[in-house]
């Protein structure tokens, strides 16, 4: 029985699970000017948890057959034969049903709208058209990964404004140099499973170069949510900002160079300055300094 829960539950993910909920609550403090309901947090964690779950359980299910080819995905549960795929289909559509009810039903539904979305544009978009056609699949499949922070908002104020969208943009444009960084270090991977990731179709040097080109247009996008917050989240979006176009940088001259461009690295940081500027953004909200531009 241990083992059953626990192929199922690896169906799920629950590491990058845990990346998209830690954007949520920045999201849902910044729309409330403070730290919203303890009730309506937990209930938007909940169903956005399940929501991603069932994106991800249903992602396993398309990807079968190269998740057993890759070493990075062979232990996944459907590749090592855990779970029978039919299983895992009822599974992940039980799972979204589920998360669109309970969302709907404890936030608004225009928050299990989005969520519902997001699970159709990850397997439908994403997982089935782009990632084995094209280059740009991560580019804009990405975009389902962005939508915590506007469903976070949505569950807040019932509305979609121009700050949700703000932090949509900043995670949409963090997410090519973070995957491009993984996808580096996983090039062969990619290319026995045929997968069209950019590291496999393109140079190191083109790769580099539009990782460093996506870094820079991400950090200046932080700062568009200067006349929401104040000099806290300011000097977190520039001091973290400038240190990730640091690392850009060093990765690109590396990779010219010939050195050892040490892709994981960046990969690493990306995922520490995605959670530290968005906990700044959380604080910023609470503490309700007057806006820096305000």
């Amino acid at each position: 029985m241990r083992d059953t829960i626990g192929a199922y539950v690896g169906l799920t993910k629950t590491r990058i699970i845990e990346q998209l909920l830690v954007v949520t609550v920045p999201a849902m403090c910044l729309a409330q000017r403070g730290f919203p309901s303890v009730w309506l947090v937990v209930a938007t964690l909940l169903g956005g948890a399940l929501a991603a779950a069932s994106a991800h359980a249903l992602n396993c299910v398309v990807d079968a057959d190269i998740d057993r080819i890759m070493k990075r995905t062979a232990r996944r549960p459907l590749a090592k034969g855990e779970v029978p795929p039919l299983n895992a289909l009822v599974f992940g559509l039980v799972l979204g049903v589920v998360a669109t009810l309970f969302l709907g039903l404890t936030t608004n539904w225009l928050a299990a709208s989005l969520a519902l979305a997001a699970i159709a544009f990850y397997v439908l978009v994403y997982t089935l058209l782009l990632k084995r056609r094209t280059a740009q699949n991560i580019v804009w499949g990405g975009a389902a990964g962005c939508m915590p922070v506007v469903i976070g908002w949505a569950a807040v104020t019932g509305t979609v404004e121009w700050p949700a969208l703000v932090m949509f943009a900043v995670i949409f444009f963090w997410t090519p140099p973070h995957f491009w960084a993984l996808a580096m270090r996983y090039r062969d991977d990619y290319a026995k499973a045929n997968i069209p990731m950019l590291p496999v179709v393109a140079t190191p040097v083109q790769v580099s170069r539009r990782i460093l080109a996506y870094t820079w247009v991400m950090v200046l996008t932080t700062l568009l949510l200067l006349p929401v917050t104040s000099w806290i989240y300011a000097g977190a979006a520039v001091a973290g900002g400038g240190y990730f176009i640091y690392q850009a940088h060093r990765l690109h001259r590396a990779v010219v160079t010939g050195a050892d461009p040490a892709p994981m690295k960046l990969f690493h940081l990306s995922n520490g300055y995605l959670c530290g500027l968005f906990a700044a953004i959380a604080v910023d909200a609470i503490i309700g300094l007057p806006p820096l531009l305000g």
